[in-house]
């Protein structure tokens, strides 16, 4: 494993996009990101086993999570900005990139492959769809609403196993690591979520709401492997069943997983590969 830092200009200013890197640098890219309140980290498994195939794979902690820089203004967290961020990443790379998107990783995913000229070959789309319902964002509005603080690190863990129950049946060592990278120093002492609590800022804004995404979804024609936990409250069956009636999509179920496969265990991992293969 390697770390990867570039700077990136937003506004007046640059800001730093960091992520880890595992493969052969001379590997066909995989960029692999992360949901709205995780880090590149939570792809560790997979990178590692893409990378015994090699193929070199880039996992990106979003603009305000990981190592990744906080962002000075709290509306600038959205998926704009960071298709933005990524697209200096892709720049770098400057060729065919596989794409493999959890939840809101999905949705940059999506916007880049919507757009002309864009550098995707194939994406996967892991427990996110055009169709996001009201129940769903409810619930993340509901789970950003404070930013706790812990005193150690099995506190971290604790809570994740509650908060992120949904990732399907994770071993002991699993938790473990999702808690180590999802932990940072709290100012006031004892350790915070390794995000900014400001980008939940613009998501509580204003009241939850469906979100409709059908609009950036037609425009999307590289093949796509679209994964839906079982359980999920945010892609429902119907939409999943949707989705593969078009062209060029393969979909496949998650059992005792909800909103959202870890994409940890080796069932999950060789069916990405195998579809990105």
């Amino acid at each position: 494993m390697r770390a990867g830092r570039l700077r990136y200009l937003l506004g007046a200013a640059f800001h730093q996009l960091a992520w880890t890197e595992w493969g052969p640098t001379d590997g066909a890219p995989v960029v692999c990101v992360h949901g709205l309140t995780r880090n590149g980290r939570d792809f560790d498994a997979l990178a590692e086993a893409l990378a015994a195939r090699g193929r070199r794979v880039l996992c990106p902690d979003l603009p305000g999570r990981g190592l990744s820089d906080w962002l000075p203004d709290p509306a600038l967290y959205a998926p704009p900005v960071y298709v933005g961020a990524l697209a200096h990443l892709l720049a770098r790379l400057d060729g065919p990139v596989d794409w493999v998107g959890t939840s809101l990783g999905g949705i940059c995913g999506m916007m880049v492959a919507a757009a002309t000229g864009q550098p995707i070959r194939r994406l996967v789309l892991n427990d996110i769809g055009p169709q996001v319902p009201l129940a769903a964002m409810a619930r993340i509005h509901a789970y950003l609403a404070d930013s706790p603080r812990f005193a150690d690190l099995a506190a971290v863990e604790a809570h994740l196993r509650e908060v992120h129950a949904p990732f399907g049946p994770l071993t002991d060592a699993q938790w473990g690591h999702l808690a180590r990278h999802s932990a940072r120093p709290a100012p006031e002492g004892g350790l915070m979520l390794h995000f900014d609590p400001a980008l939940a800022t613009p998501i509580r804004a204003r009241p939850p709401e469906a979100v409709d995404l059908s609009a950036l979804w037609a425009r999307v024609s590289v093949p796509v492997l679209a994964i839906r936990g079982a359980e999920s409250d945010l892609l429902l069956r119907e939409t999943l069943a949707a989705m593969a009636a078009r062209p060029g999509v393969q979909v496949a179920e998650i059992a005792a997983a909800g909103h959202a496969p870890a994409l940890m265990d080796p069932v999950q991992v060789d069916l990405v590969a195998g579809f990105l293969d």
